[in-house]
C-alpha cells in the first residue's frame, strides 16, 4: 500500500492548518480520474474530485489544526517541526508501506528523516519538494487537505463577514481583501477576530499601524 501526504494551510493568518493523507494499492485509478496538484485545479474541479478519491481510497486521515492551536503549539516548535509532527501523525494511522510526502522543509531529505523518527515502524519515506505535482497519491492528498481549508474557511466567512460586513477573503497575508477585513476589525473591536493566526508577523504589523497593544503584550 502506498500513501501521499500533503497540507493546506501554511501560510495564511487566518483559519487552520489541515493535514491529509491518502492510500490506495496503486495510483492507477487516481491517474484516470486526473488527480493533479490542487493548486492547478478549479474549486469546481477540487470538489468534484474529492469526493472521488474519497471513494477510491483505501483510507484517508485528516488532522485540523485550528488557528489558537497553531499558536500554542509554535511557542514550543516551529513551523516545518509542527508538520512533522502532524504528517507523522497522519502515516502512523494510515500505516502504509511507502509514503510520498510533500516536504516543508527546504531539505527534504531532512523532512523525511524527522517524520520516519515519529513512527512506530520503518516505512520507505520519499520527501521531495512539488511531491504534489510529481505523484499523484499526493496530488491526492493535496486536494483532499485543500478541499477541507477551503470548507473551514466557508464556516469561518459566515461567522465572521457579517460583524463588519465585509468579505474575509481567502485567509492570506497578502490577500488585499483579507487584509481591509482584518485592518477594519482591528479599528472596530481593537483585537482580531477568532481563527486568527495571533503569532503571525501579519498580525503584530497591523497593531503596530494602529499603535494598539495585543494582550501579550502587556
Amino acid at each position: 500500500m502506498i500513501c501521499g501526504v500533503d497540507e493546506a494551510g501554511r501560510g495564511p493568518v487566518i483559519g487552520p492548518l489541515v493535514v491529509a493523507g491518502v492510500i490506495v494499492e496503486d495510483d492507477a485509478e487516481l491517474i484516470k480520474i486526473g488527480v493533479r496538484d490542487s493548486k492547478q485545479l478549479t474549486p469546481k474541479k477540487r470538489e468534484l474530485l474529492a469526493k472521488q478519491i474519497r471513494e477510491l481510497a483505501g483510507k484517508y486521515e485528516i488532522i485540523v489544526i485550528s488557528a489558537s492551536d497553531i499558536d500554542d503549539m509554535r511557542k514550543v516548535m516551529t513551523l516545518n517541526e509542527l508538520e512533522v509532527f502532524a504528517f507523522g501523525k497522519v502515516i502512523e494511522k494510515l500505516h502504509p508501506d511507502v509514503c510520498y510526502v510533500d516536504s516543508a522543509d527546504v531539505n527534504d531529505v531532512r523532512f523525511g528523516r524527522d517524520i520516519l523518527s515519529r513512527l512506530s515502524w520503518k516505512p520507505t519515506i520519499v520527501s521531495k519538494h512539488k511531491a504534489d505535482e510529481r505523484y499523484p497519491v499526493v496530488s491526492a492528498a493535496s486536494i483532499i487537505a485543500k478541499t477541507t481549508r477551503d470548507e473551514h474557511v466557508r464556516i469561518i466567512a459566515q461567522e465572521l463577514e457579517k460583524r463588519i460586513n465585509l468579505p474575509l477573503g481567502s485567509g492570506y497575508p497578502a490577500d488585499p481583501v483579507t487584509q481591509k477585513f482584518l485592518t477594519t476589525w482591528l479599528k472596530t473591536y481593537g483585537t482580531m477576530p477568532p481563527h486568527v493566526r495571533l503569532s503571525w508577523k501579519t498580525v503584530d504589523n497591523l497593531f503596530k499601524a494602529q499603535k494598539i497593544k495585543k494582550l501579550d503584550d502587556f
